[in-house]
């Protein structure tokens, strides 16, 4: 399994970056590094978070980071 942001979720992850850096320039670093390190665990446990049954038949799942919920899609038949 790899793990592949898309470019709506990238965007995400930069707005979200300047909209915290001008209160709290540290804090909005390490929020934005929590984020992007928290799906390397997905690699060995796929199916950890939540299935939002709303996207069925696709396989989105969710888990929450801190104050942020982080939604991805299990595509291309992984068996994990």
């Amino acid at each position: 399994m790899k793990i592949v942001w898309t470019g709506k979720a990238m965007s995400d992850l930069v707005r979200l970056h300047d909209h915290l850096k001008p209160v709290a320039p540290d804090t909005a670093a390490r929020i934005v590094q929590s984020l992007v390190k928290a799906p390397s665990r997905l690699i060995d446990y796929p199916r950890i978070g939540e299935r939002l049954e709303a996207y069925a038949p696709r396989e989105v799942r969710r888990i929450i980071i801190g104050h942020y919920e982080m939604r991805y899609e299990i595509a291309g038949g992984s068996s994990s």
